[in-house]
């Protein structure tokens, strides 16, 4: 199982949203957790590390979901192997918390972003709700949105206009692609570089509330 950092109310009741937070290439399991403020007081959040090591890629001291290859492709191998140890993760998790979670929120910045868009769309149904904070739509095969893959899942993707890392076009186009799946997707643009803005995160807070909501009233009728 990845080596993981979470923030678990001390009641925590079951039920109560797990929000499990990537983060991106080079950055480590503690970066996103202080956004706990911007989310659910009764969310249980986790924030996993990503299985290899940056350095080696030359992406500093931190850790990577993926080998990027440029544009928006990881390289194929290093990319099923970070899917397939975040699927192995989620599994395993819920047998680890305290009590049993209700809807799981999988989101992401840059890489881990990238990472959690892949994995809804290639479990279709298994993740109600997907954050993708200034990632892309991957190219590799056992990525693509189509009716089936995105039916199920709510998706909120911000990117700023600005972003030198991963370019704003990649955006657009990752969007024209989930929309033409007929994805239930918020899109938003900042303007702003390769970040996580305070207008993003009042987005955020706002559009998981309202979709949290939605799923508590489903569930009760």
């Amino acid at each position: 199982m990845l080596h993981y950092v979470s923030r678990v109310p001390a009641d925590a009741k079951p039920g109560a949203p797990l929000i499990v937070l990537l983060h991106g290439r080079g950055s480590n399991e503690e970066d996103l957790l202080g956004l706990a403020a911007y989310f659910p007081a009764d969310a249980m959040i986790v924030s996993p590390r990503a299985p290899f090591p940056g350095a080696p890629w030359g992406y500093g001291p931190g850790w990577a979901w993926y080998r990027f290859l440029g544009d928006t492709t990881p390289e194929p191998e290093s990319f099923e192997e970070g899917q397939q140890a975040l699927e192995s993760f989620l599994a395993e998790l819920p047998s680890a918390l305290p009590v049993a979670p209700g809807p799981l929120v999988l989101g992401g910045f840059s890489q881990g972003g990238t990472s959690a868009l892949a994995h809804a769309l290639r479990h279709p149904g298994t993740v109600p709700l997907v954050l993708n904070l200034s990632g892309f739509l991957a190219s590799h095969p056992s990525v693509a949105p189509t009716p089936a893959t995105v039916a199920g899942t709510a998706m909120f993707w911000g990117h700023g206009t600005a972003d030198p890392a991963i370019p704003f076009a990649h955006a657009e186009s990752g969007w024209a692609a989930l929309r033409a799946a007929g994805a239930d997707l918020t899109a938003q643009a900042y303007p702003a570089g390769h970040t996580i803005t305070q207008a993003e995160l009042r987005d955020v807070n706002h559009w998981l509330g309202s979709k949290l909501a939605q799923h508590a009233s489903t569930k009760e009728k």
